[in-house]
């Protein structure tokens, strides 16, 4: 593990995810940040969630050494289910990870989930967040 500074922010008012959205939505994030924080050497990783009314979205960013382009273009190593994992979780709730990396310049996964499929109903609430219970910074939509 490395000694990397870790920052979260969420954007939007708060809202309850869809149980498997949630679920889902836990593992990629958990995947990447473990990833950034035991295989890349990163000194920073940031994740940023939104609650759009349109889209849920999950953003971790790091410093760390990035993905070999080969890798990214053959969506991972042999025998290793990081990223295909990654794609499949969001793929069970109609959703997309897009990852950039370039080597030494740090790595973003992002993933995108329509309102439809991400949100459990209309309410705002926050008991079934992405972050419940955690201590996290909050960002205005006006910032």
């Amino acid at each position: 593990m490395s000694d990397a500074t870790f920052k979260t922010m969420v954007k939007g008012t708060v809202r309850e995810l869809h149980p498997m959205a949630l679920e889902e939505s836990y593992s990629i994030g958990r995947e990447a940040i473990l990833n950034a924080l035991m295989h890349s050497g990163a000194l920073h990783v940031e994740v940023e969630i939104t609650y759009d009314a349109q889209q849920f979205r999950l953003r971790i960013g790091d410093d760390g050494s990035g993905i070999d382009p080969a890798i990214l273009e053959k969506g991972g190593r042999k025998g290793h289910w990081g990223l295909a994992g990654m794609r499949e979780r969001a793929g069970r709730i109609g959703g997309q990870v897009n990852l950039s990396s370039r080597p030494g310049n740090g790595t973003v996964v992002e993933l995108l989930v329509p309102a439809a499929s991400a949100y459990k109903s209309g309410r705002f609430l926050a008991r079934a967040s992405w972050f419940r219970g955690r201590s996290v910074e909050r960002v205005s939509d006006h910032d």
